[in-house]
């Protein structure tokens, strides 16, 4: 088969490889799609990765093709998203199911062979996330993990309905957390933005998209909103943290989203005003996945089946293995320019 591996950094190839053969409770995936995510350009450019050779890919989906000898057959032929984490399932975190802050995980995608070929061998069926609508196609289903870090971010915010929310950030999580706002029934959802071609996509899908150049843009936000009761800082950045400080309301809550790329610079003023204010202040990381006290993958697949949260029209472009890696390259010198971009089955070389 093939799949596209990192063998250091900047040596991303396409590699023809043994077609892995499940055993036990082991999966065999046939892949229909993976999503590029934003970490996997440090990965391929910068970072790097824990392990070499190892196949890229950490949003995806696919239909099963095989199962080991102790897993169950009737699986065969189910479509799926796949929830990337293999937890140590013994480390305190994951015995409250906090699977996210496991102290000795693996990864599928980084730390073990992920999405970006054309079969992954998943541990068991407990990293399957079900599709019940056999007409959802697959590179709907190939955006359930960066939809689902979207609504963690609200549910970390505890967002209830009426109230109002800004969210810092116009790219595809950012958009997906609005529509998450919108199911969830929040009174008023505005999205910040500094890229004029991001507003652009962002108000042609009908969102209220504020452009942080403009100077009067957190006192027109204030006049508008009346007040802010949750902001989602997703840029990962100090001016964005300043901002969130500045437009939520006394006793509101920011969550901290977006990783930072270097050190976040908090103005005097800025700082005073979390103790004045008495925010709250939250951290976040990736979704929850143990059925307690909430399965977030299993709802995010729940309303894209349904049509209640759309994905697919962030989806600006599409690639065969063999022209991910100058996908990639595109991406990463910024001569490109995405919301979304995947690798799908479907795309022809």
């Amino acid at each position: 088969m093939k799949a596209m591996r990192l063998h250091k950094i900047g040596e991303f190839t396409l590699d023809e490889v043994e077609k892995p053969v499940p055993k036990g409770k082991e999966i065999l995936m046939k892949i229909g799609a993976c999503g590029i995510c934003g970490s996997d350009l440090p990965r391929v450019y910068e970072l790097g990765t824990r392990v070499y050779p190892v196949t890229l890919g950490h949003e995806f989906a696919g239909t099963v093709e095989a199962v080991g000898e102790d897993a169950d057959p009737v699986l065969i032929g189910r479509r799926a998203a796949v929830f990337p984490c293999i937890p140590c399932r013994i480390c305190e975190n994951c015995e409250t199911g906090n699977y996210a802050e496991c102290r000795n995980y693996q990864y599928l995608g980084s730390r073990n062979d992920g999405g970006f070929a054309e079969y992954c061998l998943i541990p068991s069926d407990w990293h399957l996330v079900l599709s019940s609508n056999p007409n959802v196609p697959m590179e709907n289903l190939s955006l359930v993990e960066p939809a689902t870090v979207a609504q963690h971010a609200l549910r970390r915010g505890t967002l209830a309905a009426g109230e109002k929310i800004v969210i810092i950030g116009a790219g595809p999580i950012g958009i997906m957390e609005a529509r998450w706002a919108e199911i969830f029934g929040a009174g008023k959802i505005a999205l910040l933005e500094i890229d004029d071609i991001k507003i652009k996509f962002a108000r042609a899908r009908n969102l209220t998209v504020y452009d942080v150049k403009d100077p009067n843009c957190i006192a027109q936000v204030l006049k508008d909103f009346g007040r802010v009761d949750v902001v989602i800082e997703g840029t990962g950045t100090g001016s964005g943290f300043n901002t969130a400080i500045q437009l939520c309301r006394a006793f509101g809550r920011i969550v901290l989203m977006g990783n930072p790329h270097r050190d976040t610079t908090l103005a005097l003023d800025n700082h005073s005003l979390i103790l004045r204010k008495e925010l709250n202040v939250l951290g976040m990381w990736n979704s929850h996945y143990a059925p307690l006290p909430f399965n977030e993958w299993n709802y995010t697949v729940e309303k894209i089946d349904s049509g209640e949260l759309a994905v697919a029209d962030l989806i600006t472009h599409r690639t065969s293995l063999a022209g991910l890696k100058a996908l990639l390259d595109g991406i990463h010198d910024r001569s490109i320019t995405i919301c979304k971009a995947i690798y799908s089955a479907d795309e022809k070389d």
